[in-house]
């Protein structure tokens, strides 16, 4: 989905009966340990921690922010990414020639050096999530309008800046529920991200629609990539040396199905969300 991300993590409970049913709710990683005691009841067998853990590894180390517009899954102990065709589109595209048409033919590299590099493109690692809200009120209290507004933006930045703690540690402030809530994200940055395979365009876009506008679809909406460190693991531009990263987490990929009673959950980077909006915010923009 490209679009510019507002919310950067959520997380939709799900329970496989006869028909698909998510259960309501969409949370922040750092706050859907609350649930965990409903989530165990629905057939979660990881732990509270395994959900979300500033001090080690959690789903959150296995999933990425890909490219600053999508979700990627690190599926490997070498740095494997699954994401959408339509996230990996520009990247595959830009890749292909009149000679060697790999937007149109499909793609698969046979081995590490088969493996495109792509210039540009890089995934975040989320490292700690930290609610601000108190920090954010103090400084902008007594503020209203335009100069509430620049006091904000200034204030994000501060605490932004105060987190950056090296040249690959980036980090933002977002504000939830209509600026009633502040979170600082921080994050680690790779750069070199390198195309290992795609499907041919007309079974990744099967229908026409490159990006995930309209429904039903029937595609074979995937791409994968590969994240590169330098030999200590570390994120590092571009290298012929680079070597595959090992993430502190990945998600091994069953080929087993789901059956009745399964438990699945979500988590991923939505571009926004209103999920929150309360009666009076729909009526607000639905009917004046």
């Amino acid at each position: 989905m490209r679009k510019t991300v507002y919310l950067l993590l959520c997380a939709m409970v799900f329970s496989f009966v006869n028909t698909v049913k998510a259960d309501e709710g969409m949370w922040i990683p750092m706050l859907i340990g609350k649930n965990y005691e409903q989530m165990k009841k629905q057939g979660f067998k990881l732990t509270a921690k395994d959900l979300y853990n500033a001090n080690g590894s959690s789903l959150k180390d296995a999933i990425v922010h890909f490219g600053g517009f999508c979700t990627g899954e690190i599926v490997s102990d070498k740095g494997l990414i699954f994401t959408n065709h339509h996230c990996g589109y520009d990247a595959i595209a830009s890749n292909s020639t009149a000679q060697n048409n790999i937007l149109d033919n499909g793609f698969y590299a046979k081995n590490y050096g088969e493996e495109k590099p792509i210039d540009g493109l890089f995934v975040r690692f989320l490292q700690r999530m930290e609610d601000v809200t108190a920090q954010v009120n103090e400084a902008t209290k007594g503020l209203k309008g335009a100069e509430k507004a620049s006091k904000m933006l200034e204030v994000f930045n501060t605490i932004s800046k105060a987190a950056v703690t090296g040249p690959t540690i980036e980090a933002n402030v977002k504000d939830f529920y209509k600026s009633n809530q502040f979170i600082l994200f921080v994050y680690e940055r790779f750069d070199d991200i390198r195309l290992v395979g795609a499907p041919p365009q007309n079974i990744g876009k099967y229908g026409g629609d490159t990006d995930n506008w309209e429904w039903p679809r029937q595609t074979g909406d995937f791409s994968v990539f590969r994240v590169y460190a330098a030999k200590n693991n570390a994120p590092a531009k571009y290298a012929a040396d680079n070597v595959p990263y090992k993430p502190k987490k990945f998600l091994p990929v069953s080929i087993k199905g789901v059956k009745k009673g399964d438990f699945s959950i979500v988590y991923g980077y939505p571009g926004r969300t209103d999920r929150y909006l309360t009666s009076y915010g729909v009526d607000l923009a639905t009917e004046k």
